[in-house]
């Protein structure tokens, strides 16, 4: 079983969808029907393979037209997939279905709403591991639906050196040095709270320099002492809001920890037609 499919079986058994009481009382086993999901809000579309096996998993024999794909974007009112089969199943599906569809949609339409804040700069918008137990490959895959990038995966994919491992190490350049000294195939950025540390940082060349709660004006300057070829990443009190004013700093990507952990879900319905 993939790791989709153990996720959305998990997620099934939490819901004992196979012991719906409710549709076992209301609906014989073999009534056939048909129903539709649709958006009740505007918003940028993800968790539709999910979904999908959702429907699968609960019933084989459920018929999917999907309307949308991921990264589309969906009006209000839109119908996003039309379904029919036995209604029980239907309605055992229902909720994790949307549970799936709704977080995702809702990442991915705050990750957009971030992307489209910044998109005269040049600047990325980039997630965090802030994400969900289990759900941090569909999470960080919404992300990519609303047109952000992805950060690490998790802690084998790239070295992050933040205050805790340069207290540990000493400093940055001993913190740096070995990192460097463990591996050379994956790349090294460091966490910089003061134009200090940048500077400490800079001589010592990492692949990325990360500026924590720093504001507009001293990123500027982090991003003036800063040769192009270290990447800029600035994290920390940034908001829809403000975001465009940190992106024009000339950073390369703001680091959104929001956009997984605090993004509302997208509301959508199914009902029966």
């Amino acid at each position: 079983m993939t790791g989709l499919a153990s996720l959305v079986a998990a997620a099934l058994h939490e819901d004992a969808a196979d012991s719906d009481l409710t549709c076992k009382a209301t609906i014989p086993a073999d009534q056939e029907g048909e129903a539709s999901i649709s958006a009740k809000a505007c918003g940028t579309l993800s968790g539709v393979d999910a979904a999908r096996s959702v429907f699968e998993q609960v019933d084989s024999g459920i018929r999917q037209q999907w309307a949308f794909a991921d990264a589309d974007a969906v009006q209000a009112g839109d119908i996003i997939c039309h379904l029919s089969g036995r209604v029980s199943r239907l309605l055992a599906a229902e909720r994790t279905a949307l549970n799936f569809l709704q977080h995702l949609s809702g990442i991915a339409t705050l990750t957009h709403a971030y992307v489209q804040a910044v998109r005269d700069t040049g600047c990325q918008i980039a997630d965090t591991r802030k994400t969900a137990p289990g759900m941090r490959h569909l999470e960080k895959q919404a992300v990519v639906h609303g047109g952000g990038v992805n950060h690490r995966m998790d802690l084998k994919s790239g070295m992050l050196i933040k205050e805790n491992h340069i207290a540990a190490a000493g400093s940055i350049a001993k913190a740096i040095e070995a990192c460097r000294s463990l591996s050379s195939d994956v790349w090294v950025e460091v966490e910089c709270e003061t134009i200090g540390q940048v500077c400490e940082a800079v001589e010592n060349r990492p692949d990325i320099i990360l500026l924590d709660n720093m504001d507009v004006d001293t990123i500027s300057k982090a991003r003036a002492m800063t040769p192009k070829h270290i990447l800029l990443e600035a994290s920390g009190g940034i908001d829809l809001a403000n975001a465009h004013a940190y992106a024009e700093t000339g950073v390369d990507r703001l680091a959104i920890g929001a956009i997984t952990h605090s993004a509302p879900a997208l509301d959508m319905s199914m009902r029966l037609t």
